[in-house]
């Protein structure tokens, strides 16, 4: 199967992702409404209610994502790691992922586990290479070291997923051994599995202009619905600026201004539900692709965990708790 095939198959992931996503954002904004008219009613003063509706929809959207849209994702990348190394998918592949999924993490605390020691390897090297800027160059070398660790964060999030990939591929090994050996052939292969890189900034750029610009436009004629409210909040900002209770500028007092910055919010929320649901997936096939293929015929030893554990305290934990 080529990526295309793999991503169009295990497109009902996606799908089912974007639904859950649009659906915890409607909570979202029916709590914040909520909460704005309520609190405006009650205490005149529907800022803080917006602001307390928006704590308690988050709250509970946490909550919830935690025990059911990790199956979304997880499901996703172990159907594409199927399809690059099998050739092949079943024909009910969202039932299959949920199967293979739950197999291998056999608690919902069991994957978090993995993932998270994941996503702490990577992401520490990431941090170290902001410290280098900043011993380097001072506070030029730390802007310097904090654009590339920025930049290094987006690989990052490929890298943990491909790395949740190769989990999935070494179905016979324990997910904490799969786990290591993951973040090994990172760093052994890691020139030819960054030969994507202008492809995932390339694409994620475009799908930000054109998400985000839509989305943005969608939500300015949303707010222009309702003018009262912005009249309303644009005064309650503008008192509790002359209060000193924020200390924000004047611009943001004006009706106007607050829709244009609902609406820039609005745009990249969109875009990145959107971007992650349905183009992100569409890069990481490729990126697994290479990743896998890197390491189906690499014999990690011992000596190339123990190399590891000087570039990362999670790992080198990880290491000792194995051995």
């Amino acid at each position: 199967m080529d990526n295309k095939e793999i991503y169009k198959k295990t497109l009902t992931f996606s799908i089912r992702r974007f639904l859950w996503d649009l659906g915890s954002l409607i909570v979202l904004v029916i709590f914040a409404a909520a909460g704005f008219l309520l609190a405006d009613k009650l205490e005149a003063n529907g800022l803080i209610g917006l602001a307390i509706g928006i704590v308690i929809a988050i709250i509970i959207i946490a909550i919830a994502s935690h025990f059911v849209s990790y199956v979304f994702k997880a499901g996703q990348i172990a159907m594409m790691t199927k399809g690059v190394t099998e050739g092949s998918l079943p024909e009910d592949v969202y039932g299959e992922g949920k199967k293979v999924v739950k197999e291998r993490f056999l608690t919902v605390a069991g994957f978090y586990a993995v993932t998270g020691v994941i996503k702490g390897i990577f992401s520490q090297i990431g941090r170290g290479i902001t410290a280098a800027g900043n011993a380097i160059g001072g506070d030029s070398g730390g802007a310097i070291g904090s654009t590339i660790s920025s930049i290094i964060q987006t690989i990052v999030n490929y890298l943990c997923d491909c790395c949740l990939g190769w989990v999935f591929y070494r179905k016979d090994e324990k997910a904490t051994r799969a786990t290591m050996e993951g973040a090994v052939l990172f760093f052994k292969h890691g020139k030819t599995l960054l030969k994507n890189l202008g492809r995932v900034f390339g694409i994620s750029l475009i799908s930000f202009v054109l998400i985000g610009g839509v989305f943005f436009g969608i939500t300015y004629l949303i707010c222009g619905l309702f003018p009262e409210a912005f009249n309303t909040l644009a005064k309650e900002v503008s008192e509790m600026i002359a209060s000193g209770e924020i200390e924000a500028s004047n611009w943001f007092a004006e009706a106007g201004n607050l829709m244009l910055v609902v609406s820039g919010i609005g745009g990249v929320v969109m875009w990145s539900i959107l971007h992650s649901v349905f183009v992100r997936p569409f890069i990481l096939v490729g990126v697994l692709r290479n990743y896998i293929e890197s390491g189906k015929n690499e014999k990690i030893s011992e000596s190339d965990f123990s190399e590891l554990d000087s570039k990362s305290k999670k790992f080198k934990k990880l290491h000792e708790e194995m051995a």
